[in-house]
């Protein structure tokens, strides 16, 4: 799985084309226009805190022109796929956002979680992708738990010197603004954001071949907590 993370400027041209790859093209800020197989589809997206997502997803030896129309922000997850499909530009009405552990812990794990696609919505690919915003001073992937697949975590923070830790296996990292996780499968990797800084996450998961991702494997040391 490569991922790119491009900061583009008003009035360039960006042009994606991967023979044997897919891509996931995720608007993080900003507004462009993609144009694709004919059609053009516009995202304007102020920023992952206050606007949902635009994310043009298609199979391989598709090209993509990209005109941003501000200074903006790309993330482009792609892969190996030999399967053709039918690309889709996902818009915020696409995406639901489900909020998670308000009602657990006191809320110290109240999180929005929002999948843009995955093996449910298509199958047809090797990608997964969404979003995560993590209240300050919260966890997130929590309780916490594993799965086969390898991830990537891209984060982003609501003021500049926001921060956090990301815990993977037995290791504790700093992440800030701009930080990038990446986490081998089988491995836990629970998240926390420090109190007054709202942390934002690009999740990111490759498939592997005959093992999809459809669902995590939680650590059973910390499954009593399910029952509170």
């Amino acid at each position: 799985m490569d991922i790119t993370v491009y900061q583009m400027k008003k009035g360039k041209t960006y042009v994606f084309h991967e023979a044997d790859m897919e891509m996931a093209l995720l608007l993080l800020g900003g507004a462009v226009e993609f144009h694709w197989e004919g059609k053009i589809d516009r995202a304007e997206r102020e920023s992952v805190f206050t606007g949902a997502p635009y994310c043009l997803h298609v199979c391989r030896n598709t090209k993509v022109t990209v005109y941003p129309m501000t200074d903006s922000e790309l993330l482009l997850q792609s892969t190996y796929n030999e399967e053709s499909f039918t690309g889709r530009f996902y818009q915020p009405e696409d995406c639901k956002i489900e909020v998670m552990g308000d009602n657990q812990w006191e809320g110290t794990a109240k999180r929005e979680v929002l999948t843009i696609f995955d093996y449910k919505t298509a199958p047809y690919s090797k990608l997964v992708l969404g979003e995560v915003i993590t209240k300050a001073g919260r966890w997130s992937s929590y309780i916490p738990h594993s799965h086969d697949q390898p991830e990537v975590y891209y984060y982003k923070f609501d003021k500049p010197q926001g921060f956090g830790a990301c815990f993977i296996g037995d290791m504790a990292y700093k992440v800030r603004d701009g930080c990038a996780s990446a986490i081998k499968g089988g491995l836990t990797h629970p998240q926390v954001a420090a109190p007054g800084y709202n942390m934002y996450y690009c999740w990111m998961i490759r498939h592997l071949d005959n093992n999809p991702w459809t669902s995590r494997d939680n650590d059973p040391a910390h499954e009593w907590l399910l029952k509170e």
